[in-house]
């Protein structure tokens, strides 16, 4: 019987032993796949840039133009300490995170928190979910956000993988702006005179201009690949004023996803980005091993302005090429063909060829029948200012825009969204128009007395749950344009775009409701329209703008106000103790 017993306990503590080495492993695996929370530091700081064979203070993260990639998986939080060490004030948005009940971490001046003031500091706290691909960082506050920029990755959860052939190689390809001068003066100055800002000296590629402009060939941007591979490009428009055209000499691209969506693969030459918008695509070690020049230029759809002309360019190098890793000067990369600078038909074939990647679940029973019609206006020279000095815009004007004829004007001592949970008055009103004040040929021949909008800071509620659907209209009040249309806090299925004036009895039957892609920013066609729908589930105060920056400088923005649904989950996280005040 002794001897059994031992036999029993020696059993048990077998199983013991095996059951707690089995939990250990569960548990090494479960922590393995679980989400992780990324801590970085933000230090915004002047750092001397040099380029264009001139250097200059500009205002950096950590010193580093661009700023920091950021890499995380989906369903990862990240936490990222702000430290303002600069003389402007700051706050950074997360261009594209959906911020989901977090709309205190969404970081537009004065909409959802006051600025990081110099000396101050700010501990953006968010969780990334259901997105996957490539989206970017920015400034939102004044003109910061011509060097305050980075990449942020999003890639598939652990153990998933992507829906096509997992790349040999990822880059990031940031196309950005460059100043001779600083930008925030450029900005200040185009406020002061009410003309258009200076257009910008250079554009840029992972922040070098490239081997076409002065001093630039040195630090030209070298994208490596391997004969028989494929790399994912993850392109991002930070430029602040500029659609732009990208292509590689000689290669295809396909295109796979855009603004962190998926999308139905295909295949181009060039692509088309409007600023804030970002593209995903694969291309091929196919071709002869050697050096071939990506590019950028300008996309100009507005008649008549004064633009940017100048190309930005960097190396996709075949590694095997016979002057990799040498002094290559001897040899030109390739050259690629470009689009012409007024290529809408480019543009629009480029644009329909969106798809989600499977059948979608579009809105439909639309609760909120939107139609915002958007573009430039003129203001007429106050009496006490300067004609020759203050109104430079056309015929001694100041150039403005607006959304319905309401020209945004955002506050200046209180947030949007902290008016709003606080319920301080007079920060802002309720009554933003649903549809235009008065219905014209929006883009035919204005009359001039539709020229000179309202200034407001109206916002347009939306109940929780609520399906909507906006049609946004260009018109051609001064110039029409082709205007990257960005809603903060959430992703929209785009429908359908078309140009001349929206047509409900006709232009219904263009809409794509089964497999429309998913974006965070539309480009609205020149003197056209485009129609988006989304689900208000994320209650809070966002923003609506152009990403044209000088545009909502002037005005073309406004705000939804999405209330609170039922209980804690469907209603905004309270705002974090750390909030910088006003």
């Amino acid at each position: 019987m002794e001897a059994f017993s031992h036999i029993i306990f020696a059993n048990h503590r077998s199983s013991s032993l095996l059951l707690g080495l089995f939990l250990l492993i569960a548990s090494a695996l479960s922590l393995a796949n679980a989400d992780k929370t990324h801590y970085h530091d933000f230090v915004i700081q002047a750092t001397p840039v040099k380029r264009l064979c001139k250097t200059h203070n500009a205002i950096t993260v950590n010193g580093m133009f661009p700023g920091p990639t950021l890499e995380v998986n989906n369903g990862d939080t990240l936490v990222v300490s702000v430290v303002n060490k600069a003389q402007y004030n700051v706050t950074i948005h997360w261009h594209g995170i959906r911020q989901m009940r977090t709309g205190w971490a969404d970081g537009p001046e004065f909409v959802t928190q006051c600025p990081i003031r110099p000396g101050g500091k700010y501990t953006y706290r968010f969780t990334i979910q259901g997105q996957e691909g490539t989206l970017w960082w920015h400034a939102h506050s004044s003109w910061l956000r011509a060097t305050v920029y980075g990449a942020l990755i999003i890639h598939p959860k652990e153990g998933s993988s992507y829906p096509f052939t997992k790349p040999n190689r990822e880059n990031p390809i940031i196309l950005g702006e460059w100043w001779n001068a600083n930008p925030i003066d450029v900005m200040r100055e185009a406020a002061r005179t009410g003309g258009a800002p200076n257009v910008s000296d250079a554009y840029t590629i992972n922040g070098q201009p490239g081997d076409l402009y002065n001093c630039s060939s040195q630090d030209t941007v070298i994208v490596p690949i391997d004969s028989g591979n494929t790399n994912l490009l993850r392109i991002i428009n930070a430029a602040m004023h500029q659609p732009l055209f990208f292509t590689v000499a000689n290669h295809k691209l396909t295109v796979v996803g855009a603004d962190a969506s998926y999308l139905k693969p295909f295949t181009t030459t060039v692509l088309m980005l409007g600023p804030g918008q970002t593209i995903d695509v694969l291309i091929s070690g196919n071709q002869p091993s050697a050096r071939y020049y990506m590019a950028a230029r300008a996309y100009q759809s507005a008649q008549n302005v004064p633009f940017d002309n100048t190309t930005t360019i960097a190396i996709l190098e075949y590694r095997s090429a016979p002057c990799a890793a040498k002094n290559c000067s001897s040899s030109r990369p390739i050259m690629p063909p470009l689009p012409a600078y007024n290529d809408t038909a480019t543009v629009t074939a480029f644009s329909n060829s969106f798809r989600s990647r499977n059948k979608v679940s579009v809105p439909t029973d639309i609760d909120e029948n939107l139609f915002f019609a958007v573009g430039l206006g003129l203001n007429s020279c106050p009496p006490n200012f300067n004609k020759s000095s203050q109104c430079q815009g056309p015929n001694g004007t100041r150039f403005t825009a607006s959304m319905n004829n309401v020209s945004f004007q955002v506050p200046s001592n209180f947030s949007l969204l902290q008016a709003y949970q606080l319920g301080v008055p007079g920060v802002f009103t309720t009554d933003f128009p649903a549809s235009p004040p008065v219905k014209f040929d929006y883009t035919g021949n204005v009359s001039r007395s539709l020229w000179q909008p309202v200034k407001g800071t109206k916002v347009y509620k939306l109940k929780y749950g609520s399906r909507v659907q906006l049609v946004i209209q260009g018109t051609s009040i001064f110039t029409s344009e082709n205007h990257p249309i960005h809603l903060h806090g959430y992703d929209f299925y785009i429908i359908a775009q078309g140009f001349g004036n929206f047509n409900p009895q006709n232009d219904t039957s263009k809409f794509n409701l089964v497999d429309p892609p998913l974006r965070n920013t539309v480009a609205v066609p020149v003197n056209g329209w485009a129609v988006i729908r989304f689900v208000a589930d994320n209650p809070g105060v966002w923003l609506l703008h152009c990403h044209l920056d000088v545009h909502t400088s002037w005005g073309l923005a406004m705000a939804f106000l999405v209330e609170n649904g039922v209980g804690k989950l469907q209603s905004i996280e309270p705002p974090p103790e750390d909030l910088p005040p006003c």
